[in-house]
């Protein structure tokens, strides 16, 4: 079972070097890592999904609560809310499959952000069901290049899933 985790962190080098190193040391596997600055500079929040039963993803969470640059830790994974993944494909696309590609970006509501002699670039975000679906639907004009960010989620409203926080 795949779990997602919001962990709230002190924006400093080395920071997510530490967190990767605590899931290497323990033998956790991360499915997905997308970091960035918040609202506030000084802290970043790390979006981690985990691939593994209740206990992993327990375990998983004590061991984060115990680095000293981890002010929270919320599984978001039960909890009502939106999550969104970008992608950046990279497609074949002569003059014949030119349109039928831009047709299949508007059904998907994605934009063309490239376009060369031979090929599109499409940019596409929404969850991991539209990105796998458009994926497949490019695959026979044939994709050159193709990057995801990863997983990047919020607790919809004013909730939150709070599992520990130092501040409490």
């Amino acid at each position: 079972m795949k779990s997602t985790l919001s962990v709230l962190v002190e924006n400093h080098p080395g920071v997510l070097a530490r967190v990767a190193g605590l899931f290497s040391r323990r033998g956790f596997n991360i499915d997905s890592l997308a970091v960035s600055t918040t609202d506030n500079p000084t802290i970043s929040r790390m979006t981690i999904v985990v691939d593994g039963d209740e206990a992993v993803v327990e375990q998983v969470a004590k061991q984060l609560r115990k680095l000293v640059c981890v002010t929270k830790v919320l599984d978001i994974t039960n909890e009502p809310h939106v999550e969104r993944e970008l992608v950046l494909i990279k497609v074949n696309a002569d003059a014949q499959a030119r349109g039928e590609i831009m047709q299949i970006a508007d059904i998907f509501r994605a934009k063309i952000v490239d376009v060369g002699r031979r090929t599109l670039i499409i940019e596409v975000t929404g969850d991991k069901g539209k990105i796998d679906a458009i994926e497949t639907a490019l695959k026979p004009y044939g994709i050159k290049e193709m990057v995801r960010t990863g997983q990047i989620a919020l607790v919809r409203g004013s909730r939150t899933a709070i599992i520990n926080s130092k501040e409490d």
